[in-house]
């Protein structure tokens, strides 16, 4: 159980609850983890500062173990600068057709998005989690720099090699290797995230052979079989991300956790309809009838196109019409409770 993940994070156990971010995350989920032994993780990237602050509250009454805040270093797309509103309602109104179905109008949108990247890590300095872990890009040498004066484990997302040779050289403490199987956005950052799908296996093996930071495997793990395989190949420590989103803890709404333990072995697929950036999901309706190369909002206007279709699916029980994340295994899940999956993990680990 003592890998050099455990020992650089001060946890007892090489178990990392994924960041889970986009509303999630909870302190208890979080607390659940960490309690048992694990890390774990809080999603920020969409919380203002003052949420966060609130956020880093709730969680120090709930442990005080070690813990991690994510936030993504690259928050809005470079291309909503000057965008064009003629191709705004163009693209806006390709998806009026779901809207249609269930009786809503297209939302107005605003293309006023300013970055919170820079806020929100003020708030976590304040904080000082033990972790400070990030996706889609590198922080600055500056943001760093005091990450380490703080005492704050850095750890970035690679989807390459090549993206692990650059966080390697930013210097960062630990690696996740986000293999193509997992749920949610895919965090590419030195290419299109279509040109990044290099599976688990084959990711953990060529950061292995190429780099000397801790490497954290995360995609299609959800029991102890896979860490085990993860672990064999040269990880030091794994992220689960799926088996935590479904237990009672987590924000998920019931229907989305409901439809995962329903359905073992659910098609997934990858898709940007619902956010404007690639990210693994269930297939439905959208993700069939919107390619795989459609031209959609960049993100998040895309994610605020589609907030009021999800909140009007849900009210009618149109899981057609919801985009529910999920990793590509869900053979197996069966714990509702965190603290139950954490304890199946550890003792199967032990066995």
């Amino acid at each position: 159980m003592k890998t050099k993940i455990t020992e650089l994070l001060g946890i007892e156990y090489p178990i990392l609850q994924g960041p889970m971010g986009g509303g999630f995350s909870t302190a208890s989920l979080l607390a659940a983890v960490s309690n048992a032994g694990g890390l774990g993780s809080y999603g920020a990237y969409t919380l203002t500062p003052e949420e966060i602050r609130q956020a880093g509250k709730e969680i120090k009454l709930a442990t005080s173990k070690p813990y991690n805040i994510n936030l993504w270093v690259n928050d809005v797309d470079e291309s909503l600068i000057n965008y064009p509103k003629e191709k705004l309602e163009k693209l806006k109104h390709n998806f009026k057709p779901y809207f249609d179905e269930l009786g809503i109008s297209l939302p107005d949108l605003s293309f006023d998005i300013p970055s919170k990247f820079e806020k929100q890590v003020e708030v976590l300095f304040e904080l000082k989690p033990a972790v400070f872990s990030f996706i889609f890009g590198i922080p600055s040498k500056e943001i760093l720099q005091e990450s380490r004066k703080l005492g704050i484990k850095t750890v970035g997302a690679a989807t390459t090699l090549e993206e692990a040779l650059a966080l390697e050289d930013a210097e960062v403490d630990a690696i996740v290797a986000a293999g193509f199987e997992a749920g949610g956005h895919r965090p590419s950052f030195l290419k299109p995230a279509q040109d990044s799908f290099t599976g688990l296996f084959s990711l953990i093996q060529q950061l292995k052979a190429k780099t000397k930071t801790p490497i954290i495997a995360a995609g299609g793990i959800i029991d102890a079989k896979g860490i085990a395989a993860a672990m064999t190949l040269g990880a030091d420590a794994i992220q689960l991300g799926t088996a935590f989103m479904v237990t009672d803890e987590s924000a998920a709404v019931p229907l989305h956790k409901e439809t995962l333990f329903a359905n073992p072995n659910i098609p997934t697929t990858i898709s940007k309809s619902l956010t404007g950036r690639m990210g693994r999901m269930v297939c439905n309706k959208i993700s069939d009838t919107v390619p795989f190369e459609s031209e959609v909002l960049p993100f998040p206007l895309q994610t605020r196109l589609m907030a009021s279709l999800k909140t009007a699916a849900l009210a009618q029980g149109r899981t057609d019409l919801v985009n529910f994340w999920s990793g590509q295994n869900t053979s197996n899940l069966k714990y509702h409770k965190a603290s139950e999956l954490m304890q199946a993990l550890i003792a199967e680990m032990s066995a």
